[in-house]
């Protein structure tokens, strides 16, 4: 391992500075630090082949996003992913107001229709970005539909849950806009957000074009961004109908869950439906 990530940094243009450091959290990738002559980077490696989608989202990210610190990708072949290494802090004074900021000026990115020119993943489950010109259609069509499909036939849906996610999806034109299709980060997590001395970070990306509110959802569904946050984001304007977008947007990570890991998202999927219902 530490002889391919030599001749890596070779390719790159990269001084070694000592060995290879392993982090933790590579559930999905293995990941490692390592100084160089240009400062510390993070390598990741992935046989899956889904770092490509993770380099391209990080760049189009850094382009995208200048409010919020992306981190730049240094090289990118095969299976290998290098990146600038960000050092994390404490939470600072200001930084959910500066990622409500950071988070608008992306999400008013438009153009193109909803989804993306290649598919990519979301964490380890590949995510279908076929275009569609609808929103709703692209919701049911490459979110709802394929992991409700997925869950059932893992035996982790019974056909009641999956005949009640195929109605809402189904359903989505008669409450749901149609609206333009926004850039997204597209798997924002709060561990995917990180707090540095240059304000706050996204990292592990998932592009694509859709409604900005996916971002959110995500966010508050694993988190819990502030009033000073939300605030930023809407500018004291939020729309009337975020509760219920919230909970349909939430479905989407809640299957994903399901599906990779088992049962325990069953009652979140469960209790999710029953909120849209409500509302």
């Amino acid at each position: 391992m530490q002889r391919d990530i030599e001749r890596l940094m070779e390719r790159i243009g990269l001084i070694p500075r000592g060995a290879p450091m392993a982090l933790a959290g590579g559930d999905i990738a293995a990941v490692f630090r390592l100084e160089t002559d240009q400062g510390a980077v993070v390598i990741k490696r992935d046989a899956a082949g889904r770092l490509v989608g993770e380099a391209e989202g990080l760049t189009v990210l850094r382009e995208a996003a200048t409010r919020l610190v992306v981190p730049e990708v240094l090289g990118q072949e095969g299976e290998w992913l290098v990146m600038e290494a960000l050092a994390t802090c404490g939470r600072a004074p200001g930084g959910e107001v500066a990622l409500g900021e950071g988070l608008r000026e992306l999400h008013a990115v438009t153009g193109g229709p909803h989804g993306w020119h290649r598919d990519n993943a979301c964490g380890t489950t590949p995510q279908p970005n076929a275009p569609l010109a609808d929103g709703r259609a692209f919701q049911r069509e490459r979110r709802l539909l394929p992991l409700t499909r997925a869950c059932h036939e893992r035996g982790r849906l019974d056909q009641r849950l999956r005949t009640r996610l195929q109605a809402l999806a189904e359903g989505l034109e008669t409450w749901l806009p149609d609206a333009p299709a926004r850039l997204v980060h597209g798997d924002l997590w709060s561990g995917n957000v990180l707090h540095t001395d240059r304000g706050p970070a996204v990292i592990d990306p998932a592009v694509y074009r859709h409604y900005p509110e996916v971002d959110l959802a995500m966010l508050t569904l694993f988190g819990a961004p502030s009033e000073a946050f939300f605030e930023a984001y809407w500018n004291g304007a939020p729309p009337d109908d975020w509760p219920r977008r919230e909970a349909l947007f939430q479905l989407y990570p809640l299957l994903n869950h399901l599906l990779l890991f088992g049962g325990s998202y069953r009652g979140a999927v469960e209790r999710t439906l029953d909120r849209l219902a409500r509302d």
